[in-house]
């Protein structure tokens, strides 16, 4: 008996490949190794954190404002929040290394998932590419959140949903829990820079935009950050670190230090652009009581 040989087409291979692939069959750019962040002017925002009352360049509104002026750094020394973690658009702006890998589909080679660990803050993100739904808005918030990917041109945008209340500023500026993030991870050789849009109704006037760069590490590796709390300073049970409105005294001592106008400070969607500048010749510097009297001594 003979049987008849069996021919199938590289164009028929490939679109029944395509029918059943979860994602691309092929990434545009290769994300995966060891990264190490690279600040440049940055610091000092993204190591030792901001100055008590800078919110210069921060869309913030009236709420956010009034979080930051009433918050005390004090906080970090409850044992409850010591070891508090960050989300994703704050935990890339400290002084962290990436990890980032994928999974891909042994049949169509396209990657259906990329992983990005961070060495700090314990941080270990899934951003899916097979076009699933977001959760619905019931669903519980994490720290990572809930992520989807997808490609525009060598851009990877990230898309995530479902965040716990995070920080903008480590100084009391805040992003709620109904915020959205938006990143672009894009490739340039050795190079890596993240583009991330932070959008909130409850804290921010208008998106929050901030880049970020990381080069190329083969020889790093992400060891983990292991935090233990403990009582570092002793306090009354049931103190809670805060200051009541009018009442912070550092609110101004970093626009003294630099002489920058204490309006100029308060932050806001216009301090963003450059055009607040002829508003900024117009105001006058004015050091507060404490700050001139500092001086003085």
């Amino acid at each position: 008996m003979r049987y008849g040989r069996r021919v199938c087409s590289l164009p028929l291979m490939l679109l029944m490949i395509g029918a059943v692939a979860p994602g691309p069959l092929l990434a545009q750019k290769e994300l995966s190794g060891q990264w190490q962040q690279k600040m440049f002017e940055d610091a000092p925002e993204r190591v030792a954190g901001a100055w008590i009352g800078d919110y210069t360049g921060m869309p913030i509104n009236d709420v956010a404002r009034m979080r930051g002026d009433t918050w005390s750094s004090s906080s970090w020394t409850q044992v409850e929040r010591q070891c508090v973690t960050a989300s994703p658009d704050f935990a890339y702006r400290g002084s962290s290394q990436l990890r980032i890998f994928d999974d891909v589909d042994q049949l169509t080679q396209g990657v259906t998932a990329w992983h990005i660990n961070t060495n700090i803050t314990f941080l270990n993100r899934d951003i899916y590419m097979d076009d699933r739904p977001h959760p619905p808005p019931w669903t519980a918030n994490t720290w990572e959140g809930f992520s989807t990917g997808e490609w525009e041109g060598d851009a990877l945008k990230i898309t995530t949903t479902h965040l716990r209340e995070g920080w903008v500023r480590r100084n009391g500026l805040v992003r709620s829990d109904q915020g959205t993030l938006i990143e672009y991870l894009v490739r340039h050789h050795r190079y890596l820079t993240m583009v991330t849009i932070v959008e909130d109704p409850i804290y921010l006037s208008e998106p929050l935009i901030r880049t970020s760069d990381w080069v190329q590490a083969e020889g790093a590796l992400n060891y983990p950050n292991v935090c233990i709390p403990g009582v570092e300073v002793e306090h009354e049970r049931g103190w809670v670190p805060n200051y009541l409105p009018g009442k912070n005294p550092y609110l101004y001592e970093w626009a003294d230090r630099v002489g920058i106008p204490h309006q100029a400070t308060r932050g806001g969607a216009e301090t963003m652009y450059p055009e607040y500048q002829k508003k900024l010749a117009t105001m006058t510097v004015v050091k507060t009581e404490q700050s001139a009297a500092k001086g003085a001594q």
